[in-house]
């Protein structure tokens, strides 16, 4: 939503003036005394020429009821980018976009030895807005205003529907204007053709609560409904330092990573293939193996299963000790493998290899009791044991990549939908097919 007019030359020092309406004998402040082209009674609505001394009737019109009263009262003082203006002007717009009328407020800033200013409010969004020092350059969809390139956003019809207090322009109720809108967040750029001229106005994003806090006003501002079309993102501006973020701390995953894998011993201390009868007694099935050497720092150990199940099972009742001391990590480990098909096809599950790690085992010398279970349909099973020493644990670099993984995608994609919110209201909507945009 666009305003704009000629911005002041060479002001002459403003003035206050009381007069009446000459259409009801109401009394009229005139703030900017010298400055205003037209004012509007504020009793019964009449555009006067402020320039008359007799404040010639310019216009009569009916007043629009119905949450039309400006949110910052005329008269009202703030201060906005360091300087000290008053809101004496106050206007109601709107266009027609596919049958649907969209209305926003503007607000007219006076100082007497700066350029006028321009507050916009649409659905609880605001904009800082003043005349453009230069004219941009309109290129195709977009145009370059000061080196910065805006996209094209949206044209349209704007109507004068409302007016109330002073403007440095000859306002009239129902005056058309065709009104061009390019944004690059959290800037915009409105160019407003009227019949007369054609006016450039450039605009930042502005917060309620910013503006609360510049006219010192009570309460709180309205709540933005929406997402506005020069809207900062909450996330765009750091999508690409996260994903920056993400590929440094990758890099530096995989080389720790490597760094593990080539510090890693991993070497085998034990190997041993035995065979096991279904039928044999559980407690005889139970044995020991040879004591073997866990040398070096204290780190995990590796224990390998594989045996040769097929539609069956092997479960193995583990227990590392420590010769020297007596200290046992005790585990129970099944390898199991079953396949077939049916009307889907093939199918397969589970896996003749176990792997699983135990870990801060420290040096010394140690063996195995193995309990063996077996599948008593099963006939004689041959498995094999395999202890290694400090294997570097791989997954826990993928769960770190994933932590670091899941929020650049999550901010991406909240950045994506903002943007997909954002210009669902333009003329250049991005309309979603299947699982991307175009």
């Amino acid at each position: 939503m666009s305003a704009g007019a000629p911005p002041l030359s060479n002001p002459p020092k403003a003035e206050a003036q009381a007069l009446n309406c000459p259409q009801c004998g109401a009394a009229i402040m005139l703030r900017a005394l010298g400055h205003a082209e037209t004012v509007v009674c504020e009793s019964c609505h009449s555009i006067l020429d402020a320039k008359d001394p007799h404040l010639q009737i310019l216009q009569k019109f009916e007043a629009i009821t119905g949450g039309d009263r400006p949110l910052i009262p005329l008269g009202t003082r703030g201060k906005l980018r360091g300087v000290d203006y008053q809101v004496i002007g106050f206007q109601r717009r709107s266009i027609q976009v596919e049958g649907i009328s969209y209305h926003w407020h503007e607000y007219v800033l006076f100082n007497p030895y700066k350029a006028i200013r321009y507050l916009t409010e649409y659905n609880g969004h605001w904009n800082d807005l003043s005349v453009c020092k230069e004219l941009p350059v309109i290129e195709f969809a977009s145009a370059n205003y000061l080196g910065e390139v805006y996209k094209h956003f949206q044209s349209s019809e704007a109507t004068t529907d409302y007016v109330l207090g002073e403007f440095p322009w000859q306002v009239r109720v129902g005056e058309q204007a065709a009104v061009s809108e390019y944004v690059k967040p959290p800037r915009v750029l409105s160019a407003e053709k009227s019949a007369k001229e054609v006016t450039w106005s450039v605009g930042e994003y502005m917060y309620g609560a910013d503006i609360w806090k510049s006219f010192n006003l009570p309460g709180g501002p309205p709540e933005a409904v929406g997402v506005y079309e020069n809207q900062p993102s909450p996330v765009s501006e750091n999508v690409k330092g996260i994903w920056a973020a993400f590929l440094a701390l990758a890099v530096f995953l995989l080389m720790l990573m490597a760094g593990f894998d080539l510090l890693s011993n991993k070497g085998t201390a034990f190997e041993c293939t035995y065979r096991l009868n279904a039928g044999e007694p559980k407690g005889e099935a139970s044995f020991v193996t040879d004591v073997f050497d866990l040398q070096g720092r204290t780190s995990n150990v590796e224990i390998t299963t594989t045996a040769n199940v097929a539609n069956s099972w092997i479960y193995l009742n583990y227990a590392l000790i420590n010769q020297d001391t007596g200290q046992a990590w005790d585990f129970g480990r099944e390898v199991s493998y079953y396949y077939g098909s049916d009307s889907d096809g093939s199918w397969s599950e589970g896996s003749k290899k176990d792997t699983v790690i135990v870990p801060s085992v420290p040096a010394g010398h140690f063996y195995l009791r193995i309990e063996p279970e077996v599948d008593p349909r099963h006939g004689p099973l041959v498995y094999s044991v395999e202890v290694k020493r400090d294997v570097p644990v791989l997954g826990f670099f993928g769960m770190a990549f994933l932590a670091l993984l899941l929020p650049a995608i999550a901010i991406t994609w909240r950045s994506i939908n903002f943007e997909r919110m954002r210009w669902a209201e333009s003329d250049h909507p991005r309309i979603k097919i299947g699982n991307s945009e175009e």
